[in-house]
Parts: C-alpha cells; structure tokens; sequence
C-alpha cells in the first residue's frame, strides 16, 4: 500500500472514531452551592488562611461533583463566586489569586502540579475532574503582573480578573475565560483590555463560557451564539432577584429560549442577598430549576441536554424580531401608561386591566409586546407590562433594552 494511501486511511479512521465517541445527548449537571464566606476585614489573611477557607468550600462543590459523576453526568458548573464569596477589597482578595495560564500550554493541574507557580486550587479542581471523569467549570481569581511600560497597570503592579475555569475530564485545563462586565461591587476586579469569547469543543457539542452580568451585554454573550454558533453556554452566576432584572429561572430561561442554545445556570445560594435560582435550560425550556428562599442549603441538579440543539426536531427556528414587531405593532394599545423608576432607570408602564388581551407599550424605538390571560388576580394586585430603553448610570455607564412583566 503507498503511504499515501495509509495516511488516508489512517484520517479516516480518526475521523469515524471521532464520530464514534461524539453524543448526540448529555447529562448536565449544575450545583447551587451556599458559600462559606470570610470573615469581613479590611487586613488581607495570610494565603494559609485563604487556602484553607477555600478547601471548605472546594469539600462541599467535591461532593457535588462526585455525586453528579456517580449519576452519570459529563459536565457540571459550579457558582460565581463559589470558591471563596464575595467580602473583599482589591487588597483582601489578592491571597485567594492565582495565576491561571492560557489553557494552550495543554497542563493537568493535577499530574504535573509544579509546572508553573503553585496553584493549589488550580491542582485541586484538575483532580475533582480527572478522579470522577467529568468536566469541572469553576469561578476563581487569576493574577497577572504588568509593570509601568503598560499604561493601564493598576498602581500595584498587577490585573486581578474575576475568572471562570474549565477541566476536562482528564483534568486539563481546556478554557479560561475573564469577566468582562463587571458589576458594581467588584472594585477587587480589573476587566480585560478586549472582551474575551472563550469557546472549547467536546464530544458532547460546542460550549461558550460567560459569568453573571455578562448576560446583559453584546460582547461576549451575543456573540458566542450568534457568530460562534455555540450549543450550549456555561453560566457561573451570583444573581440577586431584583428589578429590573427578575428572578433568575425567568431570565435565564427566556434567554436560551430566544437565544435556541442550552444554557447551564449555577447561582450561589445566600437568601440575604436575595441569591438563589439555578437551572438548567434549552430552547424549548427548562429542564430543570432550582428557586428556594426559606433555606440556606445547597442543590443539585441534573438533565438530559440535545448535543446540538439546533438539530434536534423540537428546535424552533429564530424569529425576526423587526418583522414581528411590523406584523404587531398596530395591536391594541392600553391607555393606562405610567412612567417609573427601577435602580434610577425611568421605565414606561402600561397597567394589564383586562383579564386577557393583547398589549403594547413603546420607549423611543422599542416596543414590547404581549398577548396574555390571567389565570386569577387578587383585588390588591397590580399587573404592569414595562419598557427602558436608555443609559444606564448607576454602576457604570452602558446602554440597556430591558422588558419587563
């Protein structure tokens, strides 16, 4: 046989045994996890101290994930924030920080641990996949040092990201994303230069990787779907249920569903913060989710996914939002519109009088739809169908397109 021939058929081969491992469904795990959190100071602990708080709260996500693997599950997410919580000033959250190299230096933490500097939690996380077989994505704190040359270099010689990990299950470190949108509270944060748009195939599908308030932003969130065509996004999350955004189950949902990937949600589970709410969604709605205030208690889930969605029969296809609101903007219109404030954003109201009907309400170009029925209403509850479009200044200055019921 001429070589040639053999590395033909040698490609052919790899290729089939490829097909031959890949899966057209998966089992998807994610873990709401109650955060053991540090004490609240303004002195950095010793990074003894922080190692041995985050092991508390790596020994709880390790029985999780042990539990999820045992199940079957390929992949399971674990919260923002779920490592070592969220009481930190840039100085007190420095001795949780590693740094986290690009995943394309192909390292497992966990067979070659001192290849780089030490990363404890980088090590442990990498066993927790290898031992169990199962990707691992977590939220952890990276550190990179840069120096006067560099115009934008903090004062104290380094960038600390809020970062999200993924091992695969040998353990590798296959993704590295930084959090780009960063809420108001995470002055211990800086943001990358660019927004990143991390992707990392499986034999389960294509996966993207953003944490929390990503979700509301073009880059990176739009644009994993719509221009890098993921099957499923992983969502590391510490979403509190206030205005405008609504409860979590509601958002994350009705984002896969017009989104049409499946979307994997951990949140961290603090009631004080009004955090809870974990799901696990795809474009024809959720699988599974988890909402509980009345207890501090960890959860987990687990669902069944398509590997493609958009494959799958039941997939819908997109809508053209602009044709839509052409065909339905001439729809009746209710007369009693308000306006008001949520988080110092002006929203224009209308107020659902009928038990049923078809309803628009307008804000400079955007217009917000709904046909609705109500099952029952109370004589001291008030129904309203709401609309912001405009710059938002509270935390930072971007501009939003919020709906809200």
């Amino acid at each position: 046989m001429l070589p040639s021939q053999t590395l033909l058929l040698a490609v052919v081969f790899a290729i089939t045994a490829l097909q031959a491992l890949a899966s057209d469904t998966f089992l998807a795990a994610v873990y709401e996890h109650s955060v053991i959190l540090p004490d609240d100071t303004l002195e950095p602990v010793s990074p003894d101290d922080a190692l041995a708080l985050m092991n508390r709260n790596m020994d709880v996500l390790e029985g999780a994930i042990k539990e999820a693997a045992q199940k079957g599950a390929h992949i399971i997410v674990t919260p923002e924030d779920g490592i070592y919580g969220w009481r930190f000033t840039r100085e007190t959250i420095y001795p949780y920080l590693e740094d986290i190299p690009d995943p394309a230096v192909n390292w497992i933490p966990c067979t070659d641990s001192t290849r780089f500097a030490p990363a404890p939690v980088q090590e442990r996380l990498s066993c927790m996949a290898r031992n169990n077989s199962i990707y691992v994505v977590a939220n952890i704190g990276d550190k990179k040092p840069c120096n006067s040359s560099d115009p934008s270099c903090p004062s104290d010689g380094r960038y600390q990201y809020n970062t999200n990990v993924v091992f695969d299950a040998e353990g590798k470190l296959v993704a590295r994303y930084h959090k780009y949108n960063l809420f108001m509270s995470e002055s211990q944060f800086n943001y990358p230069k660019e927004p990143e748009t991390v992707t990392f195939e499986t034999p389960f599908g294509k996966f993207g990787i953003f944490t929390c308030f990503d979700i509301l932003f073009h880059e990176p969130a739009v644009v994993l779907v719509n221009k890098l065509q993921v099957d499923t996004v992983l969502f590391p999350t510490a979403w509190m249920n206030v205005l405008p955004f609504l409860t979590a189950i509601e958002f994350h949902s009705a984002w896969a569903m017009g989104m049409g990937v499946n979307f994997l949600a951990a949140n961290t589970h603090n009631t004080k913060m009004s955090m809870t709410g974990s799901g696990i969604y795809a474009p024809d709605g959720a699988r599974t989710y988890y909402y509980n205030m009345n207890t501090e208690d960890g959860h987990l889930l687990m669902a069944d996914l398509d590997s493609h969605p958009h494959l799958s029969p039941a997939f819908l296809p997109s809508v053209h939002w602009s044709s839509y609101a052409l065909n339905v903007k001439n729809s009746t219109q209710n007369d009693h519109d308000f306006n008001g404030l949520i988080f110092h954003d002006l929203f224009t109201f209308t107020e659902l009088i009928k038990p049923e009907g078809n309803v628009t309400v307008c804000q400079k170009e955007l217009c917000c739809h709904l046909t609705y029925k109500m099952a029952g209403k109370r004589e001291d509850e008030v129904y309203v169908l709401g609309v912001f479009d405009g710059l938002h200044v509270v935390e930072g200055q971007y501009y939003l397109q919020v709906m809200i019921l």
